[in-house]
């Protein structure tokens, strides 16, 4: 049935399922508890896959490959969600079954083609939800909602049983409101499967990018006049600096020619051999700008395929050496954001714009994940796009767990504080290249000492809390001044801190650095667990003030600095 709630919850849905198909290991999988969602061009088995054309409506008989991994994993399945028709479009207007609103404003776009299953998931509706990528469509809509989109290295999770957009270019995606959800996804679904003819075995780079690392950033960025999002992005590269990254210009042509020739040159003509057979039958039944798109690749000759694809092999080899100077890439998910009106009013123009930094990524062979970044001022997301080689996909990762959680977000639309970063499974962060350490005074973001720990390539992992049986005490005659922690048997309370990732080669150094009567020791946090952190021996604290009751070394600071101000003569 066709909806016509424009705008609205409902049009995020094309079927929800009275009952949820439930997984098959409910009570012990790696998935048990959650609940997911998939695009409207992946089979359910017994549910018709519209790819968002009514017409269209296949009958599978059993699940797509990846659906079946979720459901063995102990997920359940809630239902199907609207998306730009034939996975076609950027923006999630392009569909007979309404327009996907933004989760923060209605007026504005959700971004596409998996404009449902990001709002079901930024809503809270769904864990998480699958969608599907070729130029984009599993980063844009994450962007555009504060979610996350994990976009994998192409082939690592089977494409049997979806719909293609344009084959060779395909991949599943997987939106999550945390990154460790995503790859707990990503982990349970990947797998090669020989009925997929671009499936292969992808040895995943088992290594977090080093602590002190290098972001590219192209030499020339258009936000098509948005302000907003241009300072958002200058943020964004200050954060990736505090989290250790140094910023290096790329050139960014032969990426953004690369881009072009998705939708721009004989390579449309992919789009076309997908439902070739459908279309030269039923084209009156495809919307338009879709109708328009295909029919375009109908145009081409096997000569000009061929000639396309030999200028996208050597863009490809234009691009590589970027990666010798860079661990990984920066981009905006989306350089702007328009309201449904606009998008209508010029559709093909401003879809293009939204696709202005993801469309190169599958066609060069790149793993990449959009993270959120921040609110603007008018209350939209904004997202960034770390890209990697093919295989970095678990580095992506971690790294884009740290950013995220070093934003302060919230969870999508849902109001709730994110959790506590989980390690990746499968990346040997442990103990072997860094030790965390717990920071609680003048080694903190922007006090004193804190450039004893960037120089060492330490990275801020998070900004959390002891658990609540500590006090904090001034040191007297300390310079810089300098706290001194205490487990306390009775009276304890929370005190803030900072957890910093210190490459084990440098831990020594740094530790030669701390007088007495500080050391280091173990420290519980909020969350239960201990980490290496700094202590006081007690006897230094018999004349030492105590300063717990302001929560924290830079609070007790803070209002030093304001009694001293208050204290001067005017």
């Amino acid at each position: 049935m066709v909806h016509e709630e424009n705008g609205s919850a409902a049009a995020a849905w094309i079927a929800r399922f009275p009952r949820p198909v439930p997984g098959a290991d409910a009570g012990n999988g790696p998935l048990a508890g959650l609940r997911f969602a998939v695009k409207d061009n992946i089979d359910v088995a017994g549910v018709p896959t519209t790819a968002a054309c009514p017409a269209f409506d296949r009958q599978p008989a059993a699940h797509a490959a990846v659906v079946q991994k979720l459901l063995d994993a102990g997920a359940s399945l809630l239902g199907k969600t609207n998306l730009d028709q034939f996975a076609c479009g950027l923006n999630g207007t392009r569909s007979p079954y309404g327009e996907v609103p933004n989760a923060f404003d209605p007026r504005y776009v959700s971004g596409g083609s998996s404009s449902g299953s990001a709002y079901v998931v930024a809503k809270g509706e769904v864990d998480f939800a699958l969608g599907t990528d070729t130029a984009g469509s599993g980063r844009v809509p994450a962007g555009l909602n504060n979610i996350v989109g994990i976009k994998p290295s192409r082939g690592l999770l089977s494409a049997v049983g979806v719909v293609p957009a344009a084959q060779s270019a395909d991949c599943v995606s997987i939106f999550a409101r945390t990154v460790a959800v995503a790859v707990d996804v990503l982990l349970a679904a990947a797998g090669p499967d020989a009925r997929d003819p671009y499936s292969r075995e992808i040895a995943l780079l088992g290594e977090p990018f080093p602590s002190a690392f290098r972001f590219g950033v192209p030499d020339t960025l258009s936000f098509f006049g948005d302000l907003e999002a241009e300072a958002a992005f200058g943020d964004a590269q200050a954060r990736l600096v505090a989290l250790g990254g140094t910023a290096v210009t790329i050139p960014y042509a032969p990426l953004a020619e690369a881009a072009a020739l998705l939708y721009e040159s004989a390579l449309v003509a992919e789009r076309y051999a997908a439902v070739r057979g459908f279309f030269d039958a039923h084209g009156s039944q495809v919307i338009e700008p879709v109708r328009s798109i295909l029919e375009s690749g109908r145009g081409y000759s096997a000569a000009d395929v061929f000639d396309a694809q030999t200028r996208l092999r050597a863009l490809a080899q234009q691009a590589e050496p970027m990666w010798r100077g860079i661990d990984v890439l920066l981009v905006p998910t989306a350089p702007t954001h328009y309201t449904r009106d606009q998008m209508r009013a010029d559709p093909v123009v401003l879809n293009r714009n939204l696709g202005a930094y993801t469309n190169f990524v599958n066609l060069l062979d790149y793993a990449a994940i959009s993270v959120p970044s921040s609110l603007r001022a008018d209350g939209l997301p904004f997202g960034i796009t770390l890209i990697g080689p093919c295989g970095s996909d678990l580095a992506l990762a971690e790294l884009g767990q740290r950013y995220h959680h070093a934003t302060g977000l919230s969870q999508g639309a849902t109001g709730l504080p994110l959790p506590e970063p989980r390690a990746i499974p499968g990346l040997g962060v442990s103990q072997a290249q860094a030790m965390p350490i717990a920071v609680v005074g003048a080694h903190l973001s922007g006090m004193p000492l804190n450039s004893q720990l960037t120089e060492r390539g330490a990275t801020l992992l998070r900004a959390t809390a002891t658990a609540p049986r500590y006090r904090l005490h001034a040191l007297p005659g300390t310079v810089p001044p300098k706290p001194g922690l205490q487990r306390s048997a009775s009276g304890g309370t929370a005190i803030a801190l900072e957890v910093w990732s210190v490459p084990v080669a440098q831990v020594g150094s740094f530790l030669a650095l701390i007088p007495p009567p500080l050391g280091l020791g173990s420290v519980e946090l909020a969350d239960g667990n201990w980490v290496h952190g700094f202590i006081c021996e007690g006897h230094a604290l018999h004349d030492a003030e105590d300063v717990s009751h302001h929560g924290g070394w830079r609070a007790y600071i803070a209002s030093r600095t304001a009694s001293s101000s208050q204290a001067i003569p005017t």
